[in-house]
């Protein structure tokens, strides 16, 4: 029997430009992909304080949480399923403490955006009009 897998993730703003995030090869999993900060919840969190934690944990930064941005489902595996809660949050500082599991940041303009997420969240952010929605440069 397989496993469901809940994670929560934050596009995070700061003077319209968008966090992203390199994963290093500290799980083996993605290595330098570029993504939003967050993970997996705790058996009992809640969705946002495990948000909170998360964006804590590989950035260093508390944020304001917005809103909820679109949601998805995927099969990673036959064996694990990942539903995946994406938030609209706001940061009051630009300083970023990474943890070891990612290498790199950046500050993102749309441009950045588009051309270094990949495939399967570029699709999530357009087929959600999350790109449109936003005061991104």
């Amino acid at each position: 029997m397989g496993e469901i897998w809940v994670a929560t993730k934050a596009l995070i703003l700061y003077n319209k430009r968008a966090l992203i995030i390199q994963r290093s090869n500290y799980c083996g999993v993605g290595e330098n992909e570029w993504e939003f900060a967050g993970g997996g919840l705790k058996f009992g969190e809640d969705l946002l304080d495990g948000l909170s934690r998360e964006i804590l944990e590989e950035v260093g930064l508390t944020v304001r949480i917005d809103r909820l941005l679109y949601a998805i489902s995927r099969l990673v595996n036959p064996q694990r399923q990942i539903i995946g809660l994406t938030y609209l949050c706001y940061a009051n500082t630009d300083k970023v403490i990474l943890s070891n599991e990612h290498r790199n940041f950046l500050w993102a303009t749309r441009e950045q955006l588009e051309k270094m997420l990949t495939k399967p969240m570029l699709d999530d952010l357009t087929i959600n009009s999350v790109l449109e929605q936003l005061d991104i440069i």
